[in-house]
């Protein structure tokens, strides 16, 4: 499931969005200011985020902001300037693309569905401390020793770190891990690819510093 963020204080075309963006392979949620917008964008993973700059508690650049230096979202920003020194700070921000106002909802899909298409196809390799994860290559090493992972902590892994810093829940890494329609998931079976996981990257796996457990809600890759 890709899960889109709209950030939109204008309801009625915040809702138009929603519809000319409504399949079964979408999730989407809508935030009318910064604060709310930055309030899920922490909480919950999102593939991409259309942003509209002129927004009633402040300036949509100063989120753009905030998303780049904190996260791996796309961003397309909305915006009825259609001034290029707009466009230019935009871009120079980290925006992935952006739409000025009006526009064709048919021409906002087309766009979303490209920023989509690279994030599935980009490629990802971390470096993180001592850790460096190829996980196009299926690489993944410890102080530069090979660590053999299994497909499902690789997936797991992948969620961890490419949300860093942010709580996933339980419920969303199974949805996320076991994609293969099956109908029922033995409800230990993430306990445990977490156990094997922090056994093959952690230190001390009892006292994990980077697969935090969250009580109650789920796990965190921990951001020093």
């Amino acid at each position: 499931m890709i899960n889109i963020l709209i950030v939109e204080d204008d309801f009625t075309l915040s809702n138009g969005i929603r519809l000319a963006l409504k399949s079964d392979d979408y999730s989407i949620e809508q935030a009318y200011d910064i604060k709310t917008a930055y309030e899920k964008i922490s909480c919950n993973p999102f593939d991409l985020i259309i942003l509209d700059i002129n927004l009633p508690d402040g300036n949509g650049l100063e989120l753009l902001a905030k998303i780049k230096k904190h996260f791996q979202i796309p961003v397309i920003i909305l915006t009825a300037n259609n001034l290029e020194i707009d466009i230019v700070t935009g871009l120079e921000m980290g925006a992935d693309d952006y739409i000025t106002k009006p526009f064709s909802l048919m021409v906002l899909r087309a766009r979303v569905n490209t920023q989509l298409r690279k994030t599935v196809t980009k490629t990802f390799c971390v470096q993180i401390d001592s850790y460096l994860f190829n996980f196009d290559a299926m690489e993944f090493k410890k102080n530069n020793s090979i660590i053999e992972l299994s497909k499902t902590e690789q997936k797991l892994l992948r969620l961890l770190v490419e949300n860093r810093g942010n709580t996933l829940t339980r419920d969303y890494l199974v949805d996320r891990i076991w994609t293969d329609g099956a109908e029922y998931v033995d409800e230990n079976a993430l306990s445990v690819t977490v156990k094997r996981l922090r056994d093959k990257l952690e230190d001390i796996p009892s006292k994990p510093t980077y697969i935090k457990t969250v009580y109650g809600i789920g796990y965190t890759w921990a951001v020093k």
